[in-house]
């Protein structure tokens, strides 16, 4: 009697992992497959390179003394 029910334990624990392991294999491989798909027939579009900040000097200059400003009020406490 004992023995049984280990017996059906075990063989519920590797039906259950099993199922488990099926399961998780066949999503990854859907997952790649879908993938593969969607950069297939709807390739990202490489975007042109723009400078991220324009040449010159991009801060006023009223901006900039208030950055000093507060950059020496820092350094002095």
């Amino acid at each position: 009697m004992q023995q049984e029910i280990v017996q059906q334990g075990i063989d519920l624990m590797v039906f259950g992992m099993g199922t488990v392991v099926v399961f998780l294999t066949t999503l990854v491989i859907v997952t790649v497959a879908m993938s593969g798909v969607m950069s297939r027939f709807f390739p990202e579009s490489e975007k042109p390179l723009t400078p991220s900040t324009p040449s010159g000097s991009a801060v006023d200059a009223r901006t900039l003394a208030v950055i000093k400003a507060a950059i020496a009020k820092h350094r002095k406490r």
